[in-house]
Order: structure tokens, then C-alpha cells, then sequence
């Protein structure tokens, strides 16, 4: 399963490296981090689409991103965190 970070990664090294460590720990396989995306290894069954949509919406809460980020679906076997478009007011 791949996660495509390439707009989060704007956010900074940490906040990736904090977030393929939450994957790891609560998806008990392994992780990988390339440039623009996370990898997670694991079985079809013990590591879901959805459950890794759920995992990142709580990461994205957890660290007050939930505002400007969004996680969507991609190809197959993909999801990507997309910064969400603010519409301004005129």
C-alpha cells in the first residue's frame, strides 16, 4: 500500500518521520519512507485501505492538520494526503 505525501512533506521532515512511526506502531508492519511517498508492507488483510484512510485522518487530527489537509483515494493501492483548497471570500 503506497501514501503519496508529496504536498504534506512541505510540512516538514519531522512530521513524516512522526508519521510512518504512528503507521508502524499502529499497524505492526513495515513501514518504508521514500521522497514522496510511505510505503506500508504488510498482508491484504491485516492492513486495509480503509483502515490506513482512518489512521491518517486521526494522524492529520492529532497534529492540528485536519484544516488544510485531506486524505483521498488514489489508484490502486494508493491514498493521498492533498492540501485542501480554501476558497477565498470576496
Amino acid at each position: 500500500m503506497r501514501i503519496d505525501i508529496s504536498e504534506l512533506k512541505d510540512e516538514g521532515s519531522d512530521l513524516i518521520k512522526e508519521l510512518a512511526n504512528f503507521l508502524e506502531e499502529k499497524t505492526g508492519v513495515e513501514v518504508k519512507k521514500e521522497t514522496n511517498e510511505i510505503i506500508v508492507k504488510g498482508e491484504e488483510e491485516s492492513v486495509s485501505k480503509k483502515y490506513l484512510r482512518v489512521l491518517l485522518k486521526k494522524f492529520l487530527h492529532k497534529n492540528e492538520l485536519r484544516e488544510s489537509f485531506r486524505v483521498i483515494g488514489g489508484k490502486e493501492n494508493t491514498l493521498t494526503v492533498k492540501e485542501k483548497k480554501i476558497e477565498e471570500e470576496e
